[in-house]
C-alpha cells in the first residue's frame, strides 16, 4: 500500500522504520510538526521523524495545521491508501481524515478505552497500573474513540519511569502497527468498536503536574516522580529555588532506629539523602539545582550544607 506516515518525536521512529523496511508497503511521504527550537541554545531543529525521512530521501510535509488547504491538496496528490499515525501531536480535521482510501490508523500507547488523550503512559505509571499496552485504531472525530484493529499488552514494572515504559511500547507497538497495516492491505482485518465502559482520560502533563508534594504518601510521590521522568521532570523548591529531582525510592520505616521525619524534612546520611512524607520517607536520587549540573543527592547535600530541620517544599 501507498502510505503517508504522520509522527513527530523519537517514539515514532520504530514504527516508521518498521514500515520503511517491511518490503510490502511504500512510504511516499511523512507528515510531522514544523521545525522548532530545541535544547539550551534553542536552535531550530527538525523533528526526529523529519530527520529520518531526510535520511531515507522521503518527502516531508510540515503543515502548521492539518487543515491547511495546501497541505491537503498535496496529500490528495500523493494518493495514499492509508495514513499510519504515531504521536503526530496535532488534531486531524475530518476533511483530512477522508483523503486516504482506508483512513488514518493511530498507534496509541494504552489499552483503549483506558487513558485516551495525550499522555497515556504517564497516566498509567502515575495511577499504579499493573498492565498497560498499545492499541491500533481508526481515527475518528472523537478523541481516541475509533474502532480498534489490534492490541498488545505490557506489564508495568515496579521501578518503571514513563520513559522506560514508553521505550518498550514503542518497539512492541511498531510490530503491532505493521501487522495492522498488513491486515488492512490483505483485507483480513476488521476494526471492532471500543466498549463504552472503562473510558478514562490522560491529558497532557504540565510542569505544575510534575511538582512533588511531600505532604502526600511516599507511594504517591514515587509514582508521580516516575511518571514525569524524563519529561517534564519532577521538581520541588528548596531555599526558594526550583530543584529538579530524579525518581525517588520509598523506604519502609526508614530502617532500624530511624527517627521519623516531618513532610519535606531532609536528613543527610553517609550514603543517602532522605526526605519525609506523609508516610514513609523517600530516598532522593539525582538532583539538579538551578544553573547546576545533575548530580547525586549526596553530592548535592554536601555542597549546599543542609541544616538540621531544613525542608523541601
Amino acid at each position: 500500500m501507498r502510505l503517508v506516515f504522520a509522527g513527530t518525536p523519537e517514539v515514532a521512529l520504530p514504527s516508521l522504520r518498521a514500515l520503511l523496511d517491511s518490503g510490502r508497503h511504500e512510504v511516499v511521504a511523512v507528515v510531522t510538526r514544523p521545525d522548532a527550537p530545541s535544547g539550551r541554545g534553542r536552535r531550530v531543529e527538525r523533528s526526529p521523524v523529519a530527520a529520518l525521512a531526510d535520511e531515507r530521501g522521503i518527502e516531508v510535509l510540515t503543515p502548521a495545521k492539518a487543515s491547511d488547504p495546501v497541505f491537503q491538496a498535496r496529500l490528495e496528490e500523493l494518493r495514499p491508501d492509508l495514513c499510519p499515525v504515531v504521536a503526530y501531536g496535532a488534531l486531524l480535521p475530518e476533511s483530512a481524515l477522508s483523503i486516504p482510501t482506508h483512513g488514518w490508523v493511530n498507534l496509541h500507547f494504552s489499552v483503549l478505552p483506558a487513558w485516551r488523550g495525550a499522555a497515556p503512559v504517564q497516566a498509567s505509571v502515575r495511577h499504579g497500573d499493573d498492565i498497560t499496552g498499545a492499541t491500533t485504531f481508526r481515527i475518528v472525530k472523537a478523541l481516541d474513540a475509533g474502532p480498534v484493529f489490534g492490541v498488545v499488552t505490557e506489564r508495568v514494572r515496579e521501578r518503571d519511569t514513563a520513559g522506560d515504559l514508553l521505550g518498550r511500547l514503542a518497539e512492541s507497538g511498531a510490530k503491532l502497527l505493521l501487522s495492522t497495516v498488513d491486515g488492512i492491505a490483505d483485507g483480513t482485518l476488521r476494526a471492532v468498536d471500543q466498549p463504552e465502559e472503562g473510558v478514562s482520560y490522560a491529558p497532557k502533563v504540565t510542569v505544575d503536574d510534575a511538582r512533588l508534594d511531600f505532604g502526600t504518601p511516599a507511594v504517591a510521590i514515587d509514582r508521580v516522580a516516575r511518571a514525569v521522568t524524563p519529561d517534564p521532570g519532577a521538581w520541588a523548591e528548596f531555599r526558594g529555588e526550583r530543584l529538579k529531582l530524579g525518581p525517588v525510592l520509598p523506604v519502609e520505616g526508614g530502617g532500624e532506629g530511624f527517627e521519623p521525619l516531618a513532610p519535606g524534612e531532609i536528613r543527610v546520611e553517609r550514603k543517602r539523602v532522605l526526605v519525609g512524607t506523609a508516610t514513609d520517607p523517600v530516598v532522593l536520587g539525582d538532583v539538579q539545582a538551578q544553573g547546576k549540573k545533575r548530580m547525586s543527592a549526596t553530592d548535592w547535600a554536601r555542597g549546599v550544607r543542609i541544616e538540621a530541620g531544613e525542608r523541601i517544599s
